[in-house]
């Protein structure tokens, strides 16, 4: 990007050359300093405010845009001066690319020069593009030349159009290893993933994590912000794989990190949030809500991804996060919510069958399950190339409701399909999936022996830790030695301690051996309440070595109900009558004063209550 040398007449003004030297010493600057290509910026528009048409000014300029990422403004500089005789067709198409504007980008690729530069970034393009093969063939011709990252995008071109199993082969091609660098072992990692062998990426992911990190300690001049980045998509990959093959303590552990300390970048945790809520299913469903929010646009009412990560992710991963959100909203029962964003799916993800799969499930839930049938039958013959998944979506509403209640109907058709499954030859076989919740269903309405059968079944053949805890849950019931032989094959629980069995069973919430120990045991558990008894707390002032006198036990009864309660003596002579025969005397008028505080406090009430007789009282009247 330097300029050169100025020849021309009209340069050899002395300030001018001074603005070139400048330009120079911050181009050279910005190899080590990025805030260097601003100050190119401002120099390029100082000598073109002197020399408008000058083309090392505006191809510096332009450069120094793309490198400090202002596509916009790089365009704007490159469509302003699209009459001058200079060729910045490349530059253009970067930036249409960089804008996501793929159809013009690749329009203007047209008629510039078919170097390896231009070329790289056609398939770059067709990729976007979603012209998977034809991007393996682009880059199946600059296999020759020696482009940077050229087989790590191949690799990845691979696993977009379909071909993950030719990746091993097109590398022996390259003669290339896959452990190359952290890059390529993370790509082939992936198409290791896509053929089902987690096993072998596991290894690879655990080696391209080792050399990631190696690289931030041997190369102190990288760029470690970039690193930690990829460290981080490296370890969610790794418990992806992780959780596959039922090591789920690790890989959940892994994904609270990445989300707790903010780790990656916006696509890496968005991957960590939705296997995460996943794994988790139906438990903690406002944790996993308010993990979602974290990945909605801010300023949006209704959940909708930030345009970062709607930039980012495939339709794959976007779908996957909405219908788990959709499924969490159903769980919480939020059905208005759940309704609002099943209904703006199908807009979003038009070739896809799963938006009609879980608006069959709101139809379930709200007990119109012939309904759901029927748009299930109706999307069958729209999709009839995916019709499988949603023919047995139909078939298990169907199923359930007519076993509804009939729980040997519904064990007789879960054996029926692991049979069935047992036999298939095809490569997505779901018995990883099947065989455990039947064996759950077979748990939970007492048919263990099945259950264990199963579930060692699944130990021996899928080496599941959840698989083992049910396997042993379940032998507890019918064969405890068994139980006991494959208990230890857990893993001890990290920071638990060995619990001493003994002890645990004299503690007050155990129960009294029966025979000659009982009494024992009973006078050891009241020592141990004796040593836990907490200090009585005293009124300020007390002393309990002094206490004085004790209070009245009685002080707590109304006064007349005491011991020593003594009436007052009533006035023989008030009651005397005086005056002439038939008088009336004052004690005839008036109610005798009550001798306790009980009585006026009742016979106010009475007296009160008594202008409202004519309501009905909703309260019962005590006994």
């Amino acid at each position: 990007m330097a300029p050169k040398s100025k020849e021309n007449p009209k340069t050899s003004n002395p300030a001018i050359e001074d603005l070139f030297s400048s330009l120079n010493k911050h181009i050279k600057g910005s190899h080590t300093q990025r805030s260097e290509f601003e100050q190119v910026v401002k120099v390029a528009d100082q000598v073109l405010s002197i020399l408008p048409s000058d083309e090392d000014a505006i191809r510096c300029k332009v450069v120094a845009l793309i490198e400090a990422k202002k596509f916009n403004d790089a365009l704007s500089v490159i469509n302003l001066f699209h009459k001058l005789p200079m060729d910045l067709g490349f530059q253009k198409a970067y930036c249409l690319y960089r804008l996501k504007k793929f159809d013009e980008a690749f329009v203007s690729l047209k008629g510039l020069k078919r170097d390896s530069k231009t070329l790289l970034l056609e398939a770059q393009i067709l990729n976007r593009l979603g012209k998977a093969d034809a991007c393996v063939d682009m880059y199946q011709k600059l296999s020759k030349s020696k482009i940077e990252w050229l087989e790590v995008n191949l690799v990845a071109a691979l696993i977009a159009a379909g071909k993950a199993s030719q990746v091993l082969k097109a590398l022996e091609g390259l003669k290339i290893k896959p452990t190359t660098t952290y890059q390529l072992a993370y790509n082939t990692a992936c198409s290791l993933i896509e053929n089902n062998n987690y096993a072998d990426a596991e290894q690879l992911l655990l080696t391209a994590k080792r050399i990631c990190q190696e690289t931030v300690t041997d190369d102190k001049s990288s760029d470690l912000a970039y690193i930690e980045t990829d460290v981080a998509s490296i370890v969610v990959q790794l418990a992806y794989v992780q959780q596959v093959l039922g090591k789920t303590q690790e890989s959940t552990s892994s994904y609270v990190d990445i989300i707790k300390l903010n780790l990656g970048d916006e696509f890496t945790l968005s991957v960590a949030v939705n296997n995460l809520v996943a794994f988790k299913g139906s438990k903690d469903i406002s944790d996993g809500l308010r993990k979602f929010d974290r990945l909605k646009e801010k300023d949006s009412q209704n959940f909708q991804l930030s345009q970062a990560l709607d930039a980012k992710l495939s339709q794959k991963n976007k779908e996957a996060i909405y219908a788990n959100r959709f499924l969490l909203l159903l769980h919480a029962n939020k059905m208005d919510q759940a309704r609002e964003l099943c209904a703006a799916l199908p807009g979003m993800f038009p070739e896809s069958v799963v938006p009609t799969l879980l608006q069959a499930a709101v139809l379930v839930r709200e007990n119109k399950a012939a309904k759901a049938e029927e748009l299930l039958g109706q999307c069958a013959e729209k999709f009839p190339e995916k019709s499988k998944l949603v023919l047995l979506a139909r078939a298990q509403i169907a199923a359930s409701s007519a076993l509804a209640g009939d729980n040997d109907g519904a064990a007789a058709v879960l054996d029926s399909a692991i049979k069935w499954w047992s036999n298939s030859m095809t490569e997505s076989n779901k018995l990883s999936v099947l065989m455990p919740e039947a064996a759950a269903f077979k748990l939970r309405h007492g048919q263990e022996e099945e259950a264990s059968r199963l579930y060692e079944e699944i130990v021996k053949n899928h080496s599941s830790i959840d698989a083992l805890v049910g396997l042993v849950t379940t032998l507890a019931h019918v064969n405890v030695e068994k139980a006991e032989t494959y208990e230890k094959q857990l893993k001890p629980l990290p920071g638990l301690k060995a619990v001493d069995v003994d002890n645990l069973e004299k503690t007050s919430g155990a129960k009294p051996i029966e025979g000659a120990s009982a009494s024992s045991s009973q006078e050891e558990v009241k020592k141990e309440k004796a040593k836990r008894k907490r200090q009585p707390k005293y009124p300020k002032g007390f002393d309990p070595a002094n206490p004085g006198p004790p209070p009245d036990p009685e002080r707590w009864l109304p006064r007349r109900e005491r011991s020593s309660y003594r009436p007052k003596r009533k006035d023989k002579r008030a009651a005397q009558i005086r005056g002439s025969q038939g008088a009336v005397t004052k004690v005839n008028q008036e109610a005798a004063p009550s001798t306790s505080k009980s009585n006026q406090a009742a016979s106010s009430k009475e007296n009160a209550a008594a202008p409202c007789s004519s309501k009905v009282s909703k309260k019962k009247s005590r006994r």
